[in-house]
């Protein structure tokens, strides 16, 4: 199932009465907080789920900049609706006339409330979806990287946030691993012992595979170092083909239940 917030947002403001000013006033402002497309499309997800019977459900989040954006908006959205509220309670006569202004004089209270009453309910949405993120029985997150120096660290970032988020996770996939069953060690003693019987383009292309290995051996190492107490993490082979079909795809599962054993 794939959810384009952008076509959800597209058919509310098609929706909108032109003569309705708080409610293009109201899309306008939705659509210009960071991170609404990703929490409306999780709303959008948690909707659909409701209504069929699923025992699991996978949400791939965007990259971690995104992700992080979507896990700080409920704190976002709750110091906009403080100061949405304070300025009601300090301004509201000058907001009233506003109102009147905007409305046409037809009845600027209830405008205002109408307004006001949308804000309300995009806050109940965000706050049910932050609460489904935070109880550990309904969620857990799954960080996945690659073994090298940036995506390692954003991994650690996104971690550290999901923590101060109090958002679960424990597991931790490394993915397009070259060998995980070898190390770099293993496989230079075999190149040192049969490299001069290889052609030279065969020379030239495990010489770049072993810097390649050594290189992912280093930050495998160091997720170990950082997670390995704490996380259950998973080496996923590079393979020779891509992942797409359901065969493929079975295949690759097994590979996430039945991990290379690193003690062998």
């Amino acid at each position: 199932m794939e959810i384009d917030a952008s076509q959800e947002a597209e058919s509310e403001i098609e929706a909108t009465d032109d003569n309705d000013v708080f409610g293009q006033m109201f899309n306008d402002l939705q659509n210009s907080i960071p991170g609404i497309d990703e929490a409306m499309s999780f709303s959008e997800l948690m909707k659909q789920v409701q209504q069929l019977d699923f025992d699991v459900v996978v949400f791939d989040t965007a990259p971690t900049g995104h992700t992080l954006r979507l896990l700080s908006f409920p704190t976002i959205l709750e110091k906009a609706f403080a100061k949405v509220w304070e300025l009601k309670d300090r301004f509201g006569g000058l907001i009233g006339q506003a109102t009147a202004l905007m409305s046409g004089g037809n009845n600027p209270a209830a405008a205002q409330e109408q307004l006001l009453g949308k804000l309300e309910e995009t806050r109940a949405v965000i706050n049910k979806v932050n609460q489904a993120f935070q109880d550990p029985t309904k969620t857990t997150f799954v960080c996945v990287c690659i073994p090298e120096f940036l995506s390692i660290y954003e991994t650690e970032r996104l971690v550290q946030e999901l923590s101060k988020y109090g958002i679960d996770s424990h597991n931790i996939v490394v993915n397009q691993v070259l060998f995980p069953e070898k190390d770099a060690e293993e496989l230079s003693a075999w190149y040192e012992a049969n490299g001069a019987t290889l052609p030279k383009e065969a020379r030239e292309i495990c010489s770049k595979l072993l810097a390649r290995k050594r290189m992912q051996d280093k930050y495998i190492g160091q997720c170990f170092d950082l997670y390995g107490d704490d996380f259950h993490v998973v080496l996923m082979p590079l393979l020779d083909y891509e992942v797409r079909g359901v065969e493929k795809l079975k295949t690759f599962s097994e590979l996430l239940v039945d991990p290379v054993d690193m003690d062998e």
